[in-house]
């Protein structure tokens, strides 16, 4: 949802501030731009180098910046970005906001805006329980400003708590993403409102012994990215999610499992779906008997026999299933050596509509890397895409399985 998006992010002076960084972390996790605004208060907490370096952007904090200025930069830090974000916003801001002050560069941003705005305020429980302030989020939220939070916790008074902590960085991410789905549900733009998306994603784990597994090389970022991609279109996602170092895509349902036969259960458990995409790399083997102890060596210089078994074929699987195979089946074929042929293979063989194949060649760098190349191979024929990265081959796949299923 966040992916593409460029958010300006005012950082007004309150302790909470150090939040900010890693609110940076957060968005940027998800493809959005961050374009940093520091207020002078913001800056006696943390400093322009820190969280310039994690937006890899500059930070603006001068209004009569001459070199900022030369083309109202103000300006156009209110008018050509996506979503103007304030975390943490003091009562301060807050009340400048209400009367109209632009005394710096963030007020005088705010009142220039016509982009949504996404306030955190964070605050003094005292001071948010105050009547004027009250009045002013009033205000704030009749004119249209979106909040999040604050919440309830500990304070960083000693012995002061109550309603007035900025919310969590997650928390805000979440906030901001559904400010952008609403804002595309009013526009008519989410093509799979209404619908149910199965997505599988990252590795399984077969255990060998309490400290060994069988596993593959898989990151779970293109399941994710779907996952993500899916939600943005107005999906309501299920995400069964091997073990994966990602955090859980915001608003989506994600079921974590280990094994095969785990991500098998999920998966039948989360049917019936409209649309199903098995972007998982599933092993294909386990052990017969996973052993109780640690296999130690004998000293023989031989290694143990290991007796394997195959695991489900969960694509297979879904795509005979007489009553609960989706309407739209997506499989992924990830291969070293002829990638077309054997991707036409597993689709009859499988019974899905679609294979998004691609290359895992060590020399492609695609297992655990950020881009992916892939071919789309139906029955009607075989589509080649230029190298993406795999956020943007997640919602190209989402926007024609929309289509597709739109007709």
């Amino acid at each position: 949802m966040l992916s593409g998006k460029e958010i300006v992010l005012i950082i007004s002076g309150g302790i909470a501030a150090y939040k900010s960084l890693d609110l940076i972390r957060r968005l940027k996790e998800r493809g959005a731009r961050v374009i940093p605004v520091m207020t002078n208060g913001a800056q006696e907490f943390i400093t322009p180098l820190a969280v310039g370096a994690l937006a890899a952007e500059n930070v603006f904090t001068d209004l009569f910046d001459r070199e900022a200025e030369q083309d109202v930069g103000h300006i156009r830090l209110a008018r050509d970005h996506d979503l103007i974000l304030i975390a943490p916003t003091t009562a301060n801001l807050m009340a400048k906001m209400v009367h109209g002050i632009a005394d710096d560069l963030a007020t005088a941003v705010l009142l220039a805006t016509d982009v949504p705005v996404l306030a955190a305020p964070a605050m003094n429980p005292k001071m948010w329980q105050n009547e004027a302030t009250q009045r002013n989020v009033k205000t704030l939220t009749e004119r249209g400003i979106a909040l999040v939070g604050p919440a309830s916790g500990e304070m960083a008074e000693r012995g002061e708590t109550g309603v007035g902590r900025m919310s969590e960085p997650l928390e805000i991410v979440a906030a901001a993403e559904a400010l952008f789905r609403d804002r595309a549900a009013r526009n008519g733009q989410l093509p799979l409102a209404g619908r149910h998306v199965l997505i599988t994603s990252g590795p399984t784990h077969e255990p060998i012994d309490p400290v060994r597994y069988i596993a593959n090389r898989s990151s779970g970022k293109q399941g994710h990215a779907l996952a993500e991609a899916a939600y943005a279109a107005g999906a309501r996602v299920t995400l069964v999610s091997g073990p994966v170092e990602l955090p859980d895509p915001s608003s989506v349902d994600v079921v974590r499992v280990e094994t095969a036969a785990e991500m098998m259960k999920a998966v039948e458990t989360g049917l019936p779906a409209d649309i199903a995409i098995m972007a998982a790399a599933v092993a294909d083997w386990r052990m017969a008997t996973e052993g109780t102890q640690k296999i130690k060596k004998d000293g023989s210089g031989k290694p143990p026999a290991l007796e394997m078994r195959e695991n489900p074929d969960i694509l297979s699987t879904i795509g005979h299933h007489v009553s609960l195979r989706p309407e739209l089946l997506i499989g992924f074929a990830a291969e070293t050596q002829d990638l077309v042929k054997n991707a036409r293979a597993k689709l009859e063989r499988k019974n899905t509509d679609w294979i998004i194949a691609n290359d895992v060649s060590p020399a492609t760098g695609i297992m655990g890397g950020d881009a992916n190349t892939i071919r789309l191979v139906s029955k009607s024929g075989v589509e080649d895409w230029p190298q993406m990265d795999k956020a943007e081959v997640a919602r190209r796949i989402i926007a024609r399985a929309a289509e597709a299923l739109n007709g």
